[in-house]
């Protein structure tokens, strides 16, 4: 999947709920676990499609701050 680095504030991201941490897994039933960053770039900013649906998985709170303390 695709990682979420940053989430503009205000932006279509922000609206829809996204937070940085969060990995993309699937695009309007795209698989995005197996693309390169380019591939899931032009998936993502296709100006097209007026509904997108996204599958999103989060970790929790507890676990991102563990694994943020270990770096």
């Amino acid at each position: 999947g695709i990682y979420v680095t940053r989430v503009s504030e205000g932006g279509p991201a922000e609206i829809a709920g996204l937070q940085a941490g969060d990995k993309i897994m699937q695009v309007n039933g795209w698989d995005m676990t197996m693309v390169t960053h380019d591939q899931a770039r032009k998936r993502l900013t296709k100006r097209n499609e007026e509904v997108v649906r996204l599958l999103v998985t989060r970790k929790s709170l507890q676990e991102a701050v563990r694994q943020s303390m270990r770096q």
